[in-house]
C-alpha cells in the first residue's frame, strides 16, 4: 500500500543526494537507488533506505524523483530491466534529469499503459542551491499529477510552475541553461579582463552587481571565479558541456541559432580536454585566463 509520505529518490549523487536531504527534512521517508554502492551507503547513512533497483526502491512509494546523468539513463531507469516500469499499483515519476525533451515524451507514453504517470519537473540550481532548498521547479505533464507533487516540489524547492505538457519541463530547462551557459561564461571574460587591466576583482564584481549588466551568474560562480576555487564542485564542467550540447541539439531541431552556445560549447570542450572535466562549471574562467596566458589551476 502506498503512502504521499514515501517517495523514491533515483540518482544519489550531486543533486539526487541534497534532494533527498530536503525531503527527509520535510517529513518523507526516502527509499533509493544509485548504482554506485559509495552513495548507496552514504544515503544509508544520512538515513535514507537503500535499495538494490530502482522499481525495488519505488514499489509501495507514491512517488519516485529522479535525478540522472542525462534522458538516456532515465529511459534505462524507467523503462529498462528493475525499472520502474515493472511497478505495480500507481506512480507518480517526477524527472529532474536535463535531458531531450523528446525523450520525456517516449518515456512518458511507454508508462502510460501500466498506470504509471511520468513528468519532466527539471529544476534550476546547482548543488548549493538544492542543498538550500531553493531550487525553482518546471514541470511538464498532467496537471493533476502536478497538484500531486506540490509538496515534493515545495520540499525541494522555494518555487515551482507548471510549464505544460510532457516534454515543456525539459524544454524550458534547457531554456533557462541557454541563457545561464552564456552568463556564466560572459562572467568568465568579464573577470578575466579586469585582471589583466590591474582592477581589483572584488571591486569589480561589486559594480557589476549594482548595475545593469548584474546577473545571478555572479552571484553563484563570482567569489569563485575570482578565488579560482574550483572545488568541491556544486555542477560539474562536463555536466555543462552535456547541457551546452542539449542546447545547441534543440536548438537547431527547432529552426533557432544558438551561435552564443556555440562558442561557450568550444570552451567547454577545450576545458574538459584538458583537465577541468570534475570541477566545478564555474572552471569556465580557467579556460579563459589559460587562454591569456594567466591560468591558475593546472
Amino acid at each position: 500500500m502506498s503512502t504521499d509520505r514515501e517517495i523514491a529518490v533515483i540518482g544519489l549523487g550531486l543533486m539526487g543526494s541534497r534532494m533527498a536531504t530536503q525531503l527527509r527534512a520535510h517529513g518523507f521517508n526516502t527509499r533509493g537507488y544509485d548504482p554506485d554502492p559509495v552513495r548507496l551507503s552514504e544515503f544509508a547513512t544520512a538515513g535514507g533506505d537503500p535499495a538494490d533497483s530502482p522499481v525495488a526502491a519505488a514499489q509501495g512509494c507514491a512517488a519516485a524523483l529522479l535525478s540522472l546523468p542525462n534522458s538516456d539513463v532515465s529511459k534505462a531507469v524507467c523503462l529498462g530491466e528493475g525499472g520502474l516500469i515493472e511497478c505495480a499499483g500507481p506512480l507518480d515519476v517526477f524527472d529532474a534529469t536535463t535531458g531531450r525533451p523528446g525523450d520525456a515524451v517516449t518515456i512518458a507514453s511507454a508508462l502510460h499503459a501500466t498506470g504509471v504517470v511520468y513528468c519532466d519537473a527539471t529544476v534550476s540550481g546547482n548543488g548549493e542551491v538544492a542543498e538550500r532548498g531553493e531550487l525553482v521547479v518546471m514541470v511538464g505533464g498532467p496537471a493533476d499529477a502536478y497538484g500531486r507533487g506540490r509538496p515534493v516540489f515545495e520540499a525541494i524547492g522555494r518555487s515551482h510552475h507548471h510549464v505544460g505538457g510532457v516534454g515543456s519541463g525539459s524544454t524550458m530547462k534547457l531554456l533557462v541553461n541557454h541563457a545561464l551557459t552564456i552568463h556564466r561564461m560572459a562572467l568568465a571574460e568579464v573577470l578575466v579582463v579586469a585582471e589583466l587591466s590591474g582592477l581589483d576583482l572584488e571591486a569589480t564584481l561589486d559594480v557589476l552587481k549594482d548595475g545593469l549588466a548584474y546577473s545571478k551568474a555572479m552571484d553563484a560562480w563570482g567569489d569563485r571565479m575570482i578565488a579560482a576555487d574550483h572545488e568541491p564542485p556544486f555542477a560539474r564542467l562536463r555536466q555543462s558541456h552535456k547541457d551546452a550540447r542539449l542546447i545547441v541539439e534543440h536548438a537547431a531541431e527547432v529552426g533557432a541559432p544558438a551561435d552564443l552556445v556555440e562558442v561557450v560549447q568550444r570552451a567547454l570542450a577545450e576545458g574538459e580536454d584538458t583537465g577541468l572535466a570534475d570541477l566545478d562549471n564555474s572552471s569556465i574562467v580557467e579556460v579563459v585566463r589559460r587562454r591569456a596566458g594567466r591560468g591558475r589551476v593546472s
